[in-house]
C-alpha cells in the first residue's frame, strides 16, 4: 500500500535527521518497510483501532434508540380459545373462538424527554468520534515508538556485535604479544574481562531487540523487515506557544470533553421531563370469530358469529408525587454536568502540559543529538590516537579498552537520542491533534469515516434492519514467526562521519 507521505512534509524540517549516525548506520534496502507503510498496516489491522471503530458504531445506535421513544408504536396479538367444559347455565357460550386485536400508540408530548435524549445521544456520538481520533493518534504513537525502537535496538545490537569482534581481535593480539613477551598476563586478563562484559552486553541488547520486534508485531500485525529510516515529520511548531494554540483548537481529547459537557446538559432536560405531563393518542381495534359455535339461546334465531370493535383515546398523565425521585434525578444530572465541566478543565490542563513537555523533550533531544555526535567524532579520533600511541609504547592495553568502551557508549547514546527525538516529535504532533491518518498522508486508499455509519443508521426505523453477522477484522499473529536478534552489520564511524 503506497501513500504520498513526503510531498506533504514541512520544508523547514526535511533535513533535521539528515546526516545523523542512525541514518548512516542502517542502509536502506530497495524494498524496505517504511514508517508510512507500517502506519497504514496498523490503521487497517490494529485490533485496538478496529475495536474502537466497532464501539463507535454501537455508540451511533443511541440516536435511533432515543428517537424511537417519540415515534408511533404499533402491535397486535391473537388467540384461539377452545372451551372444553361449558357451565350448565351458559346457554349461549361458544365452543371455540379466535380473536385478534391491535393497538397504535402515538406519543404527542413527552415533557421534552425525547428531544433532550436525542440531543444527548448526538453529543455523545460526536464525543465518540473525537475519542476515535484520539485512539487513532495513540495507536500511531505506539507504532512510531515501536518502529523507532526496532531501528534503535538493531543499531545497538550491531554496535555491540562489532565491539565484541573488535575486543576478540584485541584479545588474540594481546595473547600473541604475551607469547613474545611484549605484554604481561595482566594485559591479557584485562582484554579477557572486557570481552566477557561485551558479550554480556550483546546478549542483553539482543533480548531488547527481540522484545521491540515482538511489540512491533503486536501493533502492526507483521514482522519488521528492513525498516527504512523514518522521514521528517510534517507540521512541527516553531515554539511552545504555537504548539499549545494548535493543541487547544485541534486536540481530540479536548473536543470529546466539550461534547460530553453538551451531553450532560441535555441529560438534565431528560431528568426534568420526568415530572412533566405526557400526552399520547391510542387507537385500538379488535376482531372475534366464534367459528359458528356461538348460540343465540332463541330457537330459530341465528347468532352473529363475528364481532369487531375500534376506539380512539387521548390520554394525559400528570405526575403529582413520585417520592422525590424526579428532583433527585435532576440533581444527579446537574452534578454529573459539573463533573463533565471539571473533567474538561483537567483534560485541557493535561493537553497543555503534554504539549509543552513533548516540545521541550523534542528540542532537548535534538541538542543531545548534536552534542553526542561531537562526542562520537571525538571518541573515534581518541581511539585512533590511543592505538597509535600504544604501538610506540606510550599507552597501555587498558587505555585502548577504555577508549573502545567510550566510543561504544557514545554511539549507543547517539542512536538512543535520535530515537527519542523522533518519538518526542510525533508525541508533540499527537498532542496537537495532528497525528492522524488524514494528517500523515495515509490517503492512498479510503480512510475510515465514522460519520458515514452514523448517517446510515440515524434515521432507521425498521425493526428488522440488522447488520451482517460480526466478523473478525484484525488478523491474529499466530502465523508470524518469533522475532530474532538478527541485525544488519554496520561500519563504526570514524572522525567526521
Amino acid at each position: 500500500m503506497a501513500h504520498a507521505f513526503l510531498p506533504r512534509l514541512n520544508g523547514r524540517l526535511t533535513g533535521w535527521l539528515a546526516g545523523t549516525a542512525l541514518a548512516l548506520a542502517l542502509a536502506t534496502p530497495a524494498l524496505a518497510e517504511t514508517l508510512e507503510g507500517a502506519l497504514a498496516k496498523a490503521y487497517a489491522n490494529n485490533p485496538t483501532l478496529t475495536a474502537a471503530r466497532a464501539g463507535q458504531r454501537a455508540n451511533d445506535e443511541n440516536v435511533p434508540i432515543q428517537r424511537s421513544a417519540g415515534l408511533p408504536n404499533a402491535g397486535t396479538q391473537g388467540s384461539y380459545t377452545e372451551n372444553l367444559v361449558i357451565p350448565g347455565n351458559s346457554f349461549t357460550a361458544p365452543d371455540r373462538q379466535v380473536s385478534t386485536s391491535g393497538r397504535l400508540t402515538v406519543p404527542i408530548y413527552q415533557g421534552g424527554a425525547v428531544r433532550s435524549g436525542v440531543a444527548a445521544a448526538k453529543a455523545r456520538v460526536a464525543a465518540g468520534q473525537a475519542d476515535l481520533r484520539a485512539t487513532e493518534a495513540s495507536v500511531f504513537s505506539q507504532v512510531v515508538g515501536a518502529y523507532m525502537d526496532v531501528i534503535r535496538d538493531q543499531a545497538i545490537v550491531a554496535l555491540n556485535r562489532n565491539n565484541v569482534e573488535v575486543l576478540d581481535t584485541n584479545l588474540r593480539a594481546s595473547r600473541d604479544r604475551f607469547e613474545i613477551g611484549d605484554l604481561t598476563r595482566t594485559d591479557v586478563a584485562q582484554s579477557q574481562a572486557r570481552l566477557a562484559l561485551a558479550q554480556g552486553q550483546l546478549r542483553g541488547a539482543e533480548a531488547r531487540l527481540i522484545a521491540s520486534r515482538e511489540t512491533y508485531i503486536s501493533l502492526v500485525g507483521e514482522a519488521p523487515v528492513d525498516l527504512a529510516p523514518p522521514p521528517p515529520l510534517p507540521g512541527l511548531p516553531t515554539s511552545t506557544e504555537d504548539a499549545v494554540t494548535i493543541a487547544l483548537a485541534d486536540n481530540p481529547d479536548i473536543e470529546a470533553a466539550e461534547r460530553q459537557i453538551a451531553a450532560s446538559r441535555s441529560d438534565i432536560g431528560v431528568a426534568r421531563a420526568e415530572r412533566l405531563p405526557t400526552v399520547s393518542a391510542t387507537l385500538d381495534g379488535s376482531y372475534t370469530n366464534f367459528l359458528n359455535t356461538l348460540k343465540s339461546g332463541v330457537p330459530g334465531l341465528a347468532a352473529q358469529q363475528t364481532n369487531t370493535g375500534a376506539q380512539v383515546a387521548v390520554g394525559v398523565t400528570i405526575p403529582l408525587f413520585q417520592g422525590g425521585r424526579p428532583a433527585a434525578r435532576v440533581r444527579q444530572a446537574q452534578a454529573r454536568s459539573s463533573q463533565a465541566i471539571e473533567s474538561y478543565v483537567a483534560v485541557e490542563r493535561g493537553v497543555i502540559a503534554q504539549t509543552r513537555a513533548a516540545f521541550a523533550s523534542w528540542q532537548a533531544s535534538r541538542e543531545v543529538i548534536a552534542a553526542t555526535q561531537q562526542a562520537v567524532d571525538a571518541n573515534a579520533l581518541s581511539l585512533e590516537g590511543v592505538r597509535a600511541e600504544n604501538s610506540v609504547g606510550t599507552r597501555s592495553i587498558l587505555d585502548i579498552l577504555n577508549a573502545e568502551q567510550e566510543l561504544l557508549s557514545a554511539q549507543v547514546q547517539l542512536v538512543t537520542a535520535e530515537r527519542d527525538a523522533y518519538v518526542a516529535a510525533f508525541t508533540l504532533l499527537a498532542a496537537m491533534g495532528k497525528a492522524e491518518a488524514r494528517d500523515l498522508g495515509l490517503d492512498g486508499g479510503t480512510l475510515y469515516d465514522p460519520d458515514a455509519n452514523y448517517q446510515r443508521v440515524r434515521g432507521k426505523v425498521w425493526d428488522w434492519a440488522d447488520d451482517p453477522a460480526p466478523k473478525q477484522v484484525a488478523p491474529d499473529t499466530r502465523g508470524v514467526p518469533a522475532a530474532s536478534a538478527a541485525a544488519p552489520a554496520i561500519a563504526r564511524p570514524g572522525p567526521g562521519q
